[in-house]
Protein backbone atom coordinates (compact mmCIF):
# COMPACT_ATOMS: atom_id res chain seq x y z
CA UNK A 1 0.00 0.00 0.00
CA UNK A 2 1.28 3.45 -0.98
CA UNK A 3 2.40 5.65 1.80
CA UNK A 4 -0.57 8.13 1.15
CA UNK A 5 -2.75 5.49 1.55
CA UNK A 6 -1.70 4.16 4.85
CA UNK A 7 -1.97 7.84 6.89
CA UNK A 8 -4.99 7.62 4.40
CA UNK A 9 -6.24 4.83 6.07
CA UNK A 10 -5.42 5.68 9.67
CA UNK A 11 -7.06 9.00 9.19
CA UNK A 12 -10.15 7.54 8.18
CA UNK A 13 -10.33 4.93 11.08
CA UNK A 14 -9.96 8.58 13.59
CA UNK A 15 -12.84 9.63 11.92
CA UNK A 16 -14.61 6.35 12.32
CA UNK A 17 -14.16 6.74 16.05
CA UNK A 18 -15.19 10.43 16.56
CA UNK A 19 -18.37 9.33 14.55
CA UNK A 20 -19.05 6.88 16.95
CA UNK A 21 -18.18 9.31 19.36
CA UNK A 22 -20.80 11.82 18.12
CA UNK A 23 -23.66 9.12 17.80
CA UNK A 24 -22.90 8.12 21.72
CA UNK A 25 -23.06 12.08 22.61
CA UNK A 26 -26.37 12.50 20.11
CA UNK A 27 -28.18 9.86 21.72
CA UNK A 28 -26.99 11.16 25.52
CA UNK A 29 -28.05 14.54 24.67
CA UNK A 30 -31.45 13.73 23.85
CA UNK A 31 -32.02 11.72 26.57
CA UNK A 32 -30.67 13.76 29.08
CA UNK A 33 -33.26 16.82 27.33
CA UNK A 34 -36.13 14.65 27.30
CA UNK A 35 -35.70 13.47 30.96
CA UNK A 36 -34.42 16.34 32.56
CA UNK A 37 -35.53 19.72 31.14
CA UNK A 38 -38.81 17.70 29.76
CA UNK A 39 -38.27 19.55 26.28
CA UNK A 40 -40.54 17.94 23.26
CA UNK A 41 -37.74 16.68 20.33
CA UNK A 42 -38.89 15.27 17.17
CA UNK A 43 -37.89 11.94 18.27
CA UNK A 44 -38.26 9.64 15.04
CA UNK A 45 -36.25 11.85 12.99
CA UNK A 46 -33.27 12.92 15.03
CA UNK A 47 -33.29 8.72 15.22
CA UNK A 48 -33.07 8.36 11.67
CA UNK A 49 -29.94 11.22 11.61
CA UNK A 50 -28.42 8.70 14.17
CA UNK A 51 -29.19 5.55 12.23
CA UNK A 52 -27.39 7.35 8.91
CA UNK A 53 -24.28 8.21 10.83
CA UNK A 54 -24.33 4.56 11.98
CA UNK A 55 -24.69 3.36 8.64
CA UNK A 56 -21.75 5.43 7.12
CA UNK A 57 -19.58 4.07 9.72
CA UNK A 58 -20.35 0.51 8.82
CA UNK A 59 -20.11 1.12 5.33
CA UNK A 60 -16.78 3.25 6.32
CA UNK A 61 -15.67 0.02 7.93
CA UNK A 62 -16.44 -2.33 4.66
CA UNK A 63 -14.40 0.15 2.65
CA UNK A 64 -11.06 -0.45 4.58
CA UNK A 65 -12.20 -3.97 4.99
CA UNK A 66 -11.50 -4.31 1.08
CA UNK A 67 -8.37 -3.30 0.64
CA UNK A 68 -9.24 -0.12 -1.11
CA UNK A 69 -6.58 2.76 -0.36
CA UNK A 70 -8.04 6.38 1.00
CA UNK A 71 -7.68 9.49 -0.67
CA UNK A 72 -8.41 13.08 -0.19
CA UNK A 73 -11.40 12.97 -1.99
CA UNK A 74 -12.60 10.09 0.30
CA UNK A 75 -11.89 11.92 3.75
CA UNK A 76 -13.64 15.06 2.16
CA UNK A 77 -16.48 12.61 1.33
CA UNK A 78 -17.16 11.80 4.86
CA UNK A 79 -16.41 14.95 6.08
CA UNK A 80 -19.35 16.65 4.28
CA UNK A 81 -21.59 13.65 5.27
CA UNK A 82 -20.26 14.69 8.91
CA UNK A 83 -22.09 18.24 8.48
CA UNK A 84 -24.95 17.28 6.67
CA UNK A 85 -25.40 14.81 9.59
CA UNK A 86 -25.21 17.85 12.27
CA UNK A 87 -27.11 19.91 10.18
CA UNK A 88 -29.59 17.71 9.88
CA UNK A 89 -29.42 16.96 14.00
CA UNK A 90 -29.39 21.02 14.57
CA UNK A 91 -32.39 21.90 11.94
CA UNK A 92 -34.36 19.32 14.12
CA UNK A 93 -33.30 20.63 17.18
CA UNK A 94 -33.64 24.74 17.34
CA UNK A 95 -31.45 25.42 14.40
CA UNK A 96 -28.67 28.63 15.27
CA UNK A 97 -30.45 28.86 18.16
CA UNK A 98 -28.70 25.74 19.28
CA UNK A 99 -25.42 25.84 21.30
CA UNK A 100 -23.88 23.31 19.55
CA UNK A 101 -24.25 24.81 16.73
CA UNK A 102 -19.84 25.75 17.22
CA UNK A 103 -19.46 22.24 16.46
CA UNK A 104 -19.30 23.20 13.15
CA UNK A 105 -15.73 24.21 13.95
CA UNK A 106 -14.33 20.91 14.98
CA UNK A 107 -15.30 20.14 11.34
CA UNK A 108 -13.47 22.83 9.74
CA UNK A 109 -10.35 22.28 11.93
CA UNK A 110 -10.63 18.18 10.96
CA UNK A 111 -10.72 19.16 7.44
CA UNK A 112 -7.52 21.87 7.55
CA UNK A 113 -5.43 18.88 8.96
CA UNK A 114 -6.91 16.43 7.01
CA UNK A 115 -6.82 18.08 3.53
CA UNK A 116 -5.14 20.49 1.01
CA UNK A 117 -6.35 24.01 1.35
CA UNK A 118 -8.31 23.66 -1.91
CA UNK A 119 -10.52 20.80 -0.31
CA UNK A 120 -10.63 22.42 3.19
CA UNK A 121 -12.27 25.55 1.78
CA UNK A 122 -14.81 23.14 0.48
CA UNK A 123 -15.80 22.15 3.95
CA UNK A 124 -15.69 25.59 5.20
CA UNK A 125 -18.17 26.90 2.39
CA UNK A 126 -20.60 23.88 3.37
CA UNK A 127 -20.27 24.62 7.55
CA UNK A 128 -20.85 28.66 6.72
CA UNK A 129 -23.47 27.82 4.23
CA UNK A 130 -25.28 25.57 6.80
CA UNK A 131 -24.67 27.70 9.46
CA UNK A 132 -26.25 30.56 7.84
CA UNK A 133 -29.42 28.39 6.39
CA UNK A 134 -30.00 27.27 10.23
CA UNK A 135 -30.37 31.25 11.34
CA UNK A 136 -33.58 30.72 8.94
CA UNK A 137 -34.79 27.89 8.68
CA UNK A 138 -34.96 25.38 11.27
CA UNK A 139 -37.87 22.86 13.55
CA UNK A 140 -38.20 25.50 16.92
CA UNK A 141 -38.32 23.48 19.60
CA UNK A 142 -41.03 23.10 21.88
CA UNK A 143 -40.49 24.39 25.53
CA UNK A 144 -42.71 22.99 28.46
CA UNK A 145 -44.46 25.59 30.56
CA UNK A 146 -42.59 27.16 33.33
CA UNK A 147 -39.80 29.38 34.84
CA UNK A 148 -37.28 27.32 32.57
CA UNK A 149 -34.81 30.20 32.37
CA UNK A 150 -33.13 29.93 28.55
CA UNK A 151 -30.44 32.16 29.02
CA UNK A 152 -29.21 29.85 31.72
CA UNK A 153 -29.58 26.81 30.11
CA UNK A 154 -27.76 27.96 26.45
CA UNK A 155 -25.13 28.85 28.40
CA UNK A 156 -24.64 25.40 29.78
CA UNK A 157 -25.17 24.24 26.64
CA UNK A 158 -22.49 26.43 24.94
CA UNK A 159 -20.21 25.93 27.98
CA UNK A 160 -20.92 21.67 27.37
CA UNK A 161 -20.16 22.36 23.56
CA UNK A 162 -16.95 24.05 24.13
CA UNK A 163 -15.87 21.37 26.27
CA UNK A 164 -16.58 18.88 23.91
CA UNK A 165 -14.67 20.64 21.33
CA UNK A 166 -11.45 21.55 23.07
CA UNK A 167 -11.61 17.63 23.90
CA UNK A 168 -12.01 15.96 20.57
CA UNK A 169 -9.67 18.56 18.76
CA UNK A 170 -7.12 17.79 21.20
CA UNK A 171 -7.23 14.00 21.09
CA UNK A 172 -7.86 14.03 17.17
CA UNK A 173 -5.91 16.53 15.81
CA UNK A 174 -2.74 15.60 18.20
CA UNK A 175 -3.06 11.78 17.07
CA UNK A 176 -3.79 12.84 13.16
CA UNK A 177 -0.45 15.09 13.15
CA UNK A 178 1.37 12.00 14.52
CA UNK A 179 -0.37 9.90 11.57
CA UNK A 180 1.27 12.90 9.50
CA UNK A 181 4.27 12.84 10.59
CA UNK A 182 5.14 9.20 10.71
CA UNK A 183 4.05 9.44 6.55
CA UNK A 184 6.16 12.02 5.95
CA UNK A 185 8.92 9.95 8.03
CA UNK A 186 8.33 6.96 6.04
CA UNK A 187 8.21 9.55 2.59
CA UNK A 188 11.75 10.64 3.65
CA UNK A 189 12.88 7.06 4.09
CA UNK A 190 11.42 5.99 0.47
CA UNK A 191 13.30 9.17 -1.35
CA UNK A 192 16.46 8.22 0.62
CA UNK A 193 16.21 4.64 -0.41
CA UNK A 194 15.53 5.93 -3.84
CA UNK A 195 18.87 8.09 -3.46
CA UNK A 196 21.11 5.07 -2.32
CA UNK A 197 19.66 3.03 -5.78
CA UNK A 198 20.78 5.56 -8.03
CA UNK A 199 24.10 5.77 -6.27
CA UNK A 200 24.45 2.08 -6.51
CA UNK A 201 23.24 2.13 -10.47
CA UNK A 202 26.11 4.76 -10.88
CA UNK A 203 28.71 2.73 -9.41
CA UNK A 204 27.18 -0.51 -11.23
CA UNK A 205 28.16 1.37 -14.54
CA UNK A 206 31.46 2.45 -13.04
CA UNK A 207 32.34 -1.13 -11.85
CA UNK A 208 31.19 -2.66 -15.09
CA UNK A 209 33.38 -0.69 -17.13
CA UNK A 210 36.47 -0.81 -14.87
CA UNK A 211 36.14 -4.55 -15.16
CA UNK A 212 36.27 -4.76 -18.63
CA UNK A 213 39.45 -2.44 -18.42
CA UNK A 214 41.47 -4.39 -16.16
CA UNK A 215 40.47 -8.40 -17.78
CA UNK A 216 43.05 -7.78 -19.93
CA UNK A 217 46.02 -6.77 -17.84
CA UNK A 218 44.73 -9.35 -15.56
CA UNK A 219 45.07 -12.28 -18.44
CA UNK A 220 48.21 -10.75 -19.23
CA UNK A 221 49.94 -11.07 -15.65
CA UNK A 222 48.23 -14.20 -15.79
CA UNK A 223 50.14 -15.50 -18.41
CA UNK A 224 53.45 -14.01 -17.26
CA UNK A 225 53.50 -16.06 -13.46
CA UNK A 226 52.34 -18.90 -15.05
CA UNK A 227 55.73 -18.89 -17.37
CA UNK A 228 57.55 -17.80 -13.72
CA UNK A 229 56.29 -20.67 -12.21
CA UNK A 230 58.06 -23.10 -14.86
CA UNK A 231 60.85 -21.36 -14.52
CA UNK A 232 63.78 -23.11 -12.87
CA UNK A 233 65.30 -20.20 -11.25
CA UNK A 234 62.23 -20.37 -9.94
CA UNK A 235 61.19 -22.94 -9.08
CA UNK A 236 64.85 -24.12 -7.35
CA UNK A 237 63.81 -21.34 -4.57
CA UNK A 238 60.96 -22.22 -2.74
CA UNK A 239 60.25 -18.89 -1.06
CA UNK A 240 60.15 -17.53 -4.70
CA UNK A 241 57.86 -20.18 -6.00
CA UNK A 242 56.06 -19.58 -3.00
CA UNK A 243 55.28 -15.67 -3.64
CA UNK A 244 54.19 -16.60 -6.91
CA UNK A 245 52.07 -18.81 -6.11
CA UNK A 246 50.38 -15.98 -3.89
CA UNK A 247 50.38 -14.03 -6.81
CA UNK A 248 48.94 -15.81 -8.71
CA UNK A 249 46.16 -16.59 -6.24
CA UNK A 250 45.39 -12.76 -6.11
CA UNK A 251 45.21 -12.83 -9.51
CA UNK A 252 42.62 -16.08 -9.79
CA UNK A 253 40.35 -14.02 -6.90
CA UNK A 254 40.98 -10.02 -8.60
CA UNK A 255 39.65 -12.16 -11.97
CA UNK A 256 36.46 -14.31 -10.01
CA UNK A 257 35.69 -10.62 -8.52
CA UNK A 258 35.54 -9.18 -12.40
CA UNK A 259 33.44 -12.14 -12.88
CA UNK A 260 31.07 -11.34 -10.27
CA UNK A 261 31.17 -7.67 -11.48
CA UNK A 262 29.85 -8.61 -14.84
CA UNK A 263 27.55 -10.95 -14.10
CA UNK A 264 25.87 -9.05 -11.36
CA UNK A 265 25.69 -6.41 -14.27
CA UNK A 266 23.83 -8.70 -16.68
CA UNK A 267 26.99 -9.07 -19.09
CA UNK A 268 27.30 -13.05 -19.09
CA UNK A 269 24.15 -14.52 -20.28
CA UNK A 270 25.07 -17.68 -21.42
CA UNK A 271 26.04 -18.68 -17.83
CA UNK A 272 23.14 -20.52 -16.00
CA UNK A 273 23.19 -20.51 -11.87
CA UNK A 274 25.17 -23.03 -10.45
CA UNK A 275 23.04 -25.02 -7.98
CA UNK A 276 25.06 -26.02 -4.33
CA UNK A 277 24.33 -26.34 -1.04
CA UNK A 278 24.65 -23.75 2.02
CA UNK A 279 27.83 -26.13 3.19
CA UNK A 280 29.33 -26.37 -0.05
CA UNK A 281 28.74 -22.06 -0.63
CA UNK A 282 30.29 -20.76 2.60
CA UNK A 283 33.15 -23.99 2.48
CA UNK A 284 34.01 -22.87 -1.07
CA UNK A 285 33.93 -19.41 -0.53
CA UNK A 286 35.88 -19.43 2.82
CA UNK A 287 38.57 -21.53 1.51
CA UNK A 288 39.26 -18.95 -1.61
CA UNK A 289 39.25 -16.47 1.00
CA UNK A 290 41.60 -17.77 3.10
CA UNK A 291 43.91 -18.48 0.41
CA UNK A 292 43.75 -15.11 -0.66
CA UNK A 293 44.23 -13.29 2.99
CA UNK A 294 45.61 -16.13 5.35
CA UNK A 295 44.71 -14.83 8.41
CA UNK A 296 47.02 -16.23 11.41
CA UNK A 297 43.61 -17.83 13.02
CA UNK A 298 40.58 -18.34 11.29
CA UNK A 299 37.97 -19.39 13.45
CA UNK A 300 35.24 -20.72 11.43
CA UNK A 301 31.75 -22.56 12.60
CA UNK A 302 29.41 -24.12 10.77
CA UNK A 303 25.80 -24.73 12.95
CA UNK A 304 23.94 -24.86 9.86
CA UNK A 305 22.08 -27.83 10.55
CA UNK A 306 20.56 -30.16 7.61
CA UNK A 307 22.50 -28.90 4.59
CA UNK A 308 19.58 -27.24 2.11
CA UNK A 309 20.33 -26.81 -1.95
CA UNK A 310 20.64 -23.12 -2.48
CA UNK A 311 21.48 -21.11 -5.77
CA UNK A 312 25.20 -19.55 -6.18
CA UNK A 313 24.52 -15.93 -5.87
CA UNK A 314 27.72 -14.00 -7.16
CA UNK A 315 26.36 -10.65 -5.58
CA UNK A 316 25.99 -12.54 -2.09
CA UNK A 317 29.88 -13.96 -2.36
CA UNK A 318 31.29 -10.93 -3.42
CA UNK A 319 29.35 -9.20 -0.22
CA UNK A 320 30.71 -11.45 2.23
CA UNK A 321 34.16 -11.26 0.85
CA UNK A 322 33.47 -7.50 1.20
CA UNK A 323 33.11 -8.30 5.02
CA UNK A 324 35.66 -10.69 5.66
CA UNK A 325 38.16 -8.26 4.24
CA UNK A 326 36.87 -5.71 6.43
CA UNK A 327 37.54 -8.15 9.53
CA UNK A 328 41.17 -9.18 8.32
CA UNK A 329 41.97 -5.18 7.82
CA UNK A 330 40.83 -4.68 11.50
CA UNK A 331 42.15 -7.28 12.94
CA UNK A 332 44.35 -9.92 10.86
CA UNK A 333 45.47 -12.10 13.35
CA UNK A 334 42.00 -13.44 14.03
CA UNK A 335 38.60 -13.51 12.10
CA UNK A 336 35.82 -15.54 13.18
CA UNK A 337 32.84 -16.70 10.92
CA UNK A 338 29.85 -18.47 11.94
CA UNK A 339 26.83 -19.95 9.95
CA UNK A 340 23.74 -20.73 11.70
CA UNK A 341 19.71 -21.06 10.86
CA UNK A 342 16.76 -19.16 13.04
CA UNK A 343 13.30 -20.27 11.63
CA UNK A 344 13.30 -19.72 8.18
CA UNK A 345 16.59 -17.47 7.84
CA UNK A 346 20.30 -18.34 7.47
CA UNK A 347 22.23 -15.89 9.59
CA UNK A 348 26.10 -15.36 9.19
CA UNK A 349 27.76 -13.69 11.50
CA UNK A 350 31.81 -12.42 11.44
CA UNK A 351 33.80 -11.40 14.23
CA UNK A 352 37.00 -9.74 14.32
CA UNK A 353 39.14 -8.68 17.84
CA UNK A 354 39.80 -5.34 16.31
CA UNK A 355 39.24 -1.70 17.46
CA UNK A 356 35.25 -2.01 16.76
CA UNK A 357 32.92 0.57 15.92
CA UNK A 358 33.29 3.84 16.81
CA UNK A 359 29.45 5.52 18.01
CA UNK A 360 28.96 7.31 15.12
CA UNK A 361 29.81 4.76 13.05
CA UNK A 362 27.48 2.33 14.05
CA UNK A 363 24.69 5.20 14.01
CA UNK A 364 25.14 5.80 10.61
CA UNK A 365 26.06 2.23 9.87
CA UNK A 366 25.13 0.87 6.18
CA UNK A 367 25.51 4.79 4.71
CA UNK A 368 27.75 5.74 2.28
CA UNK A 369 31.07 7.21 2.89
CA UNK A 370 31.19 6.02 6.31
CA UNK A 371 34.50 4.32 6.94
CA UNK A 372 37.42 4.02 10.13
CA UNK A 373 40.17 4.10 7.32
CA UNK A 374 40.54 7.39 6.67
CA UNK A 375 40.87 6.69 2.65
CA UNK A 376 38.71 9.02 -0.13
CA UNK A 377 36.09 7.58 -1.03
CA UNK A 378 36.00 4.87 1.67
CA UNK A 379 32.83 3.30 3.31
CA UNK A 380 31.22 2.29 0.26
CA UNK A 381 31.73 -1.54 0.93
CA UNK A 382 29.39 -1.96 3.87
CA UNK A 383 26.94 0.42 1.95
CA UNK A 384 27.05 -2.09 -0.86
CA UNK A 385 26.85 -5.06 1.45
CA UNK A 386 23.66 -3.11 3.47
CA UNK A 387 21.59 -2.81 -0.18
CA UNK A 388 22.53 -6.32 -1.61
CA UNK A 389 21.50 -8.38 1.38
CA UNK A 390 18.15 -5.64 1.37
CA UNK A 391 17.10 -6.27 -1.56
CA UNK A 392 17.11 -10.43 -0.71
CA UNK A 393 15.25 -9.31 1.54
CA UNK A 394 17.38 -9.90 4.25
CA UNK A 395 18.76 -7.21 7.47
CA UNK A 396 22.24 -5.92 8.17
CA UNK A 397 23.53 -5.22 11.93
CA UNK A 398 26.69 -4.15 13.74
CA UNK A 399 27.74 -4.44 16.93
CA UNK A 400 31.04 -4.07 19.12
CA UNK A 401 32.06 -7.33 20.76
CA UNK A 402 31.98 -7.62 24.42
CA UNK A 403 35.20 -9.04 24.95
CA UNK A 404 36.78 -6.47 22.11
CA UNK A 405 36.54 -6.70 18.60
CA UNK A 406 33.20 -6.26 16.02
CA UNK A 407 30.54 -8.03 15.01
CA UNK A 408 28.58 -7.89 11.20
CA UNK A 409 25.56 -10.13 11.44
CA UNK A 410 23.75 -10.63 7.82
CA UNK A 411 20.60 -12.31 8.41
CA UNK A 412 18.46 -13.70 4.86
CA UNK A 413 15.84 -15.61 4.43
CA UNK A 414 16.50 -18.68 2.95
CA UNK A 415 13.72 -18.45 0.48
CA UNK A 416 15.43 -15.71 -1.13
CA UNK A 417 18.54 -18.43 -1.56
CA UNK A 418 16.54 -21.38 -2.38
CA UNK A 419 16.43 -23.44 -5.82
CA UNK A 420 13.79 -21.72 -8.15
CA UNK A 421 13.90 -18.43 -5.89
CA UNK A 422 13.95 -15.47 -8.17
CA UNK A 423 16.95 -13.10 -8.57
CA UNK A 424 17.51 -10.36 -6.20
CA UNK A 425 16.59 -7.91 -8.17
CA UNK A 426 12.97 -8.92 -8.58
CA UNK A 427 12.64 -8.26 -4.57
Amino acid sequence: MPVSDSAGVKNMLLLIQLRWIAVAGQIATIVFVALVFHIELPFAPMAIVVLGLVALNVASLLWLRSGRGVGDSGLLLVLLLDVVGLTAQLYLSGGATNPFVFLYLLQVTLAAVLLGSRLTVAVLVATCASFAFLTQVYHPLAMPAGDLDLFRLHIIGMFVCFVLDATLLFVFVTRITRNLRERDARLAALKQHAAEEDHIVRMGLLASGAAHELGTPLASLSVILGDWHRMPTITSKPEWLQEVEEMQAAVKRCKSILTGVLLSAGEARGEAPRVTTVGTFFDELLNEWCAARAPETFDYKNNFGIDLPIVSDSSLKQIIFNVLDNAYDSSPRWVGVSVTRDGDALVLCISDRGKGFAPQMLAQFGKPYQSSKGRPGGGLGLFLVVNVVRKLGGSVSAANRADGGASVTLRLPLSALALGARSHGGH
